[in-house]
């Protein structure tokens, strides 16, 4: 299937964003009811960001791990339906991932003494499945609890350089906690298995997110640092980000290390392979984060301050995209093209005929060649209000001056029609082939309510909706524009 050969709208929400359960939202009733919602509407595609097991920042864009699913959003009432586990409730007011751990370690003792032999099944058959990154993810999660969560460049010598006799004890010694990771990890990709296919039978396509870069602390880099630009003892050599831009006058410093391009071009780009079938197992479509790193990537020291002084880089460029085709197919990839964007970077996305991303925020500066104005959109692209790294689009227009508001009005056809609605129709009415609204701008939320402020360490990624918010003519509204501007199914 070319999901790009229809017009279709999407709305953009985490599932940690989910109303329901304390703590973030879960893969239960909630997810349900929202596929029912777009559904309903005639929306056809959810996108999430990335769903892997997070630091304690939270950010999805950061993870342990660039296969596993987050723990946090395995839904716990789904287990007590099951009879593994006989409480789901979690108390508000203590450590709320805690519990979850709880609740989750007594759901496998509740599987072992209860589950079928056909649950039992199909667990063995996951974790052989799924062995390729599995058993380091299991394991390096097990040693991570076991060293106070401290990270891997920072554990005793041994396990840290994956000395073999090491490893071999640490196996041993921690075959309890490396099952129950093996154990959470069915739980989530069977529960977003069931998920995908409720959405997929009522015609709406699960688009997933991948970052170009690995934490630093993670699975990946403590079993295959060979691939990246950490040294002897783990520590980072040079470091990703990008240089000043529209987030940050001193540019983004973002901390991930860099891959060694060379060696991963020698042995086939097999690492890539494997994370990119990955998502393909989870998800419709798959947005690629940062996509012009491939081209070229912002390559800073590790002792420096601030992303100022980093250097362009070349990237595998085209090498890594024939590999891609030849192994993987033809794709459903949409490139994120945003930021220092060069001829040459969008020579690369046409030439492997990948959509590009249009967004509306950044459209207004008063120039009629802005590639993110409506008349200069394309076909083959996905074109937004805002991202989950922008304001609100209400909160955006708030805090535009009066002239700016001008402009944008002028632009729009001098209507009186309130914001965000204006923008989230006139988004709707774009030529591209896909249409993606961030819930907030549905629900005309402002900028108290976005889910992530780029630079800023604290206070991001915790934002929820609630049912309460949605208003029965917002929901009429929704479904009367994506009839008008042909996006219906």
């Amino acid at each position: 299937m070319d999901v790009f050969a229809e017009r279709r709208a999407g709305i953009l929400l985490h599932p940690t964003s989910l109303p329901g359960t304390v703590g973030n939202g879960d893969l239960g009733k909630e997810a349900y009811n929202f596929v029912d919602f777009l559904a309903d509407c005639g929306v056809r595609v959810w996108q999430t960001l990335p769903l892997g097991p997070t630091h304690e920042d939270r950010s999805p864009y950061q993870c342990l791990s660039v296969h596993a699913g987050d723990y946090r959003l395995i839904s716990l009432q789904g287990l007590v339906e099951l009879g593994w586990l006989d409480d789901a409730e979690l108390d508000a007011s203590g450590d709320i991932d805690g519990q979850r751990k709880v609740r989750l370690t007594a759901a496998y003792n509740g599987f072992q003494s209860k589950a079928s032999a056909d649950d039992r099944q199909a667990l063995k058959q996951f974790v052989h499945d799924h062995a390729r990154w599995l058993d380091d993810f299991a394991l390096y999660q097990a040693l991570r609890s076991a060293n106070s969560g401290r990270a891997w460049y920072d554990w005793p010598r041994g396990i840290r350089d994956r000395d073999p006799e090491a490893l071999d004890v640490e196996r041993k010694r921690l075959a309890a906690p490396v099952a129950q990771v093996r154990f959470e990890q069915f739980l989530f990709y069977r529960q977003w298995k069931q998920l995908r296919q409720y959405a997929n039978d009522r015609g709406i396509l699960l688009f997933g997110d991948i970052p170009i870069f690995v934490a630093h602390d993670s699975a990946d880099v403590w079993a295959h640092r060979d691939w990246f630009t950490v040294d002897e003892h783990g520590e980072l050599e040079v470091i990703a980000g990008v240089p000043p831009d529209y987030f940050s006058e001193t540019g983004q410093r973002w901390g991930n290390p860099h891959y060694r391009w060379d060696d991963l071009k020698l042995d086939g780009f097999g690492w890539w392979l494997e994370r990119v079938r990955s998502q393909m197992e989870m998800f419709d479509l798959v947005r690629i984060d940062h996509f012009r790193g491939f081209e070229a990537y912002w390559e800073i020291d590790a002792r420096a301050e601030t992303a100022i002084d980093g250097h362009w880089v070349p990237g595998p460029g085209e090498s890594f995209f024939e590999v891609l085709r030849q192994v993987l197919g033809d794709l459903p990839l949409v490139a994120e093209d945003l930021g220092v964007i060069t001829p040459e970077v969008t020579a690369l996305r046409k030439q492997f005929a990948l959509p590009g991303m249009k967004i509306l925020q950044f459209a207004f500066d008063g120039s009629a060649d802005n590639p993110y104005l409506p008349h200069n959109h394309e076909e083959l692209g996905v074109v937004y209000t805002g991202t989950h790294d922008n304001n609100t689009t209400l909160g955006w227009y708030q805090d535009l001056s009066e002239d700016q508001r001008a402009i944008v009005r002028h632009y729009l056809g001098e209507s009186h029609e309130p914001m965000p609605g204006l923008l989230v129709r006139t988004a709707l009415a774009s030529v591209a082939c896909m249409a993606v609204i961030p819930l907030q701008d549905i629900l005309e939320l402002d900028g108290a309510h976005r889910m992530n402020v780029p630079g800023v360490s604290g206070g991001n990624w915790t934002w929820r909706f609630s049912w309460e918010q949605l208003r029965d003519e917002q929901r009429q509204q929704l479904r009367e524009w994506i009839q008008l501007y042909g996006r219906a199914p």
